[in-house]
């Protein structure tokens, strides 16, 4: 049994790992705006102080007084300014915040009295007082620190909750692949699962089985039936009309049609075995061995005969007495019995051969009257040549059969005439 893959699981640890790296990335970042949020407005709120102080005293006295906080400094006109904030300001005038030379930290507020007085600026350089800046690196280090055991915390809950999770589904995945084959009654698979989205799962798997089991019942009672209502007449209406081509009276005509019945029964006979076959899953229980060829497409070969009674055709079996095909025998006696017949009923004047080459048992038909064969590169359901008698589902009956045990046919034309080559099974699905 293949190993399932555990993508459900690894897509839980996934989305564990991604939201928590997503909740930690957003949270440090918020952690760190906050800290500098914090640290400017206790500068703003020392300027907005003191700016208040100055404009209460511009009003009452018409001038500007020294600053109390020694922070602080008031400048009338912006060119006064330090030659590191001075640059920042003329570039940026609309800022309240400007970074300077070695290491260096100016707030700006302005001051604006009521018209014509010209307004002046409050500086602060505040360097000495900041808190957030000294400690940044650490506090990074500490938060990307904290989120890496988030994010390793998150990851092993992750796998906990996934397989604890996802271990009902395939425990009943399991159960659904190890069930056995029951033609009545289906599974039982819900009373071993709780009465949650597994245990639906398992009551639809268990009504899916018994529609399944109905239906192989139904199938094996057709197969039953037909085994046993087809065989017989058709072996009956083959013997009668094998007895009526003995007959001294028979009209040309008649020992025609009579013939033709023959050959019908034949056809039917297989194709019906054939279909029993696929209809039975019995492909792993048969053995599968060397099979010798010689005996088996003698047999067959007789047994095919009468599809060359009113035929000028050559038969030529070139085999080694050794010649063997890995396969079980019966399905490999059905298929070979079509492969021949199909070639002794779609060759009116020539040779049909059967030999080995390269490991591939080949039957070539060829034709000497230049008549159309009808055999297919590629065989498919109800493509039939314009002379076949046939619906048109003998090749593609074979070549079904073939796989469900494991042989390989292959059919192609070629300047000669059409070849039907056959491969025993491949040692893997042997073994």
């Amino acid at each position: 049994m293949r190993r399932p893959v555990r993508r459900l699981r690894r897509r839980l640890v996934l989305a564990f790992t991604a939201f928590t790296v997503l909740v930690a990335s957003v949270f440090g970042l918020y952690a760190v705006v906050f800290m500098y949020a914090v640290e400017d407005s206790v500068f703003e709120a020392q300027l907005a102080r003191e700016a208040a102080v100055q404009l209460a005293t511009h009003a009452a006295r018409g001038d500007w007084r020294a600053p109390a906080d020694t922070g602080i400094v008031l400048y009338r006109d912006p060119a006064r300014f330090p030659a590191d904030l001075k640059r920042g300001f003329a570039q940026e005038p609309w800022r309240s915040e400007f970074s300077g030379r070695e290491g260096r930290h100016y707030h700006v507020r302005q001051l604006q009295p009521p018209a014509p007085v010209a307004p002046a600026w409050l500086v602060a350089e505040v360097s000495r007082q900041l808190v957030v800046r000294p400690i940044r690196d650490r506090v990074v280090m500490v938060l990307a620190c904290t989120a890496l055991v988030m994010v390793l915390l998150a990851i092993w809950l992750g796998v906990w909750l996934a397989r604890r999770g996802t271990r009902p589904l395939y425990r009943l995945v399991h159960r659904v692949e190890t069930l056995p084959v029951q033609p009545q009654g289906g599974s039982a698979l819900a009373s071993e699962f709780a009465d949650d989205e597994i245990g639906v799962l398992a009551r639809a798997l268990d009504r899916l089985s018994q529609r399944v089991s109905a239906f192989v019942a139904r199938e094996h009672a057709f197969t039953r039936d037909a085994s046993h209502e087809l065989r017989t007449p058709l072996a009956v209406i083959s013997s009668a009309a094998g007895q009526l081509l003995g007959e001294t009276g028979l009209s040309e005509r008649g020992r025609q049609h009579v013939q033709h019945i023959r050959l019908s029964a034949l056809q039917l006979q297989q194709a019906v075995a054939a279909l029993l076959a696929l209809a039975r899953e019995d492909s792993d229980t048969q053995p599968v061995a060397p099979v010798k060829l010689v005996p088996l497409l003698e047999r067959i070969i007789v047994e095919q005969a009468p599809l060359l009674e009113t035929r000028a055709v050559a038969v030529e079996l070139a085999l080694a007495d050794d010649a063997t095909l890995l396969a079980a025998e019966a399905p490999l006696r059905m298929v070979l019995a079509n492969l021949v017949g199909n070639a002794f009923a779609h060759t009116q004047r020539g040779r049909v051969r059967i030999h080995m080459e390269h490991g591939e048992l080949q039957v070539l038909n060829s034709s000497d009257d230049g008549a159309t064969l009808q055999q297919w590169p590629q065989p498919r359901p109800f493509d039939k040549g314009e002379h076949s008698p046939g619906s048109g589902l003998g090749l593609e009956i074979m070549r079904r059969l073939c796989d469900h045990h494991g042989l390989r046919l292959r059919i192609e034309r070629s300047d000669t005439g059409v070849c039907a080559g056959l491969r025993g099974v491949a040692p893997s699905v042997a073994g």
